[in-house]
């Protein structure tokens, strides 16, 4: 196997690779994890996976789960089908800037994505090193982000785009989770910015430190937020 950098920022491609022999063969899986590690993403064309094979590809990473709104294939519980044509409506749940289900209290850790069909044009995906990101920022944010947390939430981002009836019973399903903004990789021990499309708002931001007068504490927060969620849009990253 050959592993290759794809840009300085993130990303590298394997090739020489069939990665469901990595289901049963530890040495591989070791350092296909070791790469990911250190890139972030990979990439790795041609494989002709099955269902079963990505799902026990995945598994090597850590238990899957299933998505509250887009439901599983009947035979592979935890893995999402993402189908989309010119014919459809706009879409809105995957074309964002967003870490994975950080509405819960213990987002999942990745993602394997299996590309089955590709436009020959668009479609594509972005990828942005929030470690990159984070470590970019003046050391006066860096100062200001410690111990700051942000809230996340289903039912005011992918809940509002249905009734309210629904979107409340995703409230009460899952209840908007509070996680820091600058989290501590648990093998690098590396620090990177945790934001994305599900942050709502800073929930800890409004105390003596930050605010001079009553109400001044919101458009501090907001401009804020935008600019950390900005962050992973600066191509360099």
């Amino acid at each position: 196997m050959r592993i290759e950098q794809l840009t300085c920022a993130v990303g590298a491609e394997l090739t020489g690779v069939d990665l469901a022999e990595a289901i049963d063969n530890d040495d591989l899986f070791g350092t296909i994890h070791e790469a990911w590690i250190e890139h972030k993403v990979l990439f790795a064309r041609d494989q002709n996976m099955s269902d079963a094979e990505h799902a026990a590809f995945a598994r090597r990473f850590g238990e899957l789960e299933d998505h509250p709104i887009s439901k599983s294939v009947d035979e592979e519980p935890g893995i999402i089908k993402l189908y989309k044509t010119p014919e459809m409506a706009p879409v809105r749940y995957e074309a964002s800037w967003h870490h994975d289900a950080t509405f819960r209290d213990e987002p999942p850790k990745g993602s394997v994505l299996r590309c089955v069909e590709c436009p020959s044009v668009g479609g594509d995906t972005m990828w942005a090193n929030m470690q990159l990101a984070y470590d970019r920022l003046p050391d006066h944010l860096k100062e200001l982000l410690d111990g700051l947390k942000a809230t996340h939430s289903l039912s005011s981002v992918l809940g509002a785009a249905y009734r309210d009836e629904k979107r409340h019973a995703f409230g009460r399903d899952f209840p908007d989770a509070e996680h820091p903004v600058v989290r501590t990789h648990p093998v690098t021990g590396i620090k990177s910015l945790f934001t994305g499309a599900f942050m709502v708002h800073l929930s800890n931001f409004f105390n003596n430190k930050n605010t001079w007068v009553g109400y001044d504490w919101q458009p501090g927060a907001n401009n804020l937020m935008n600019h950390l969620l900005a962050q992973a849009t600066i191509p360099e990253y």
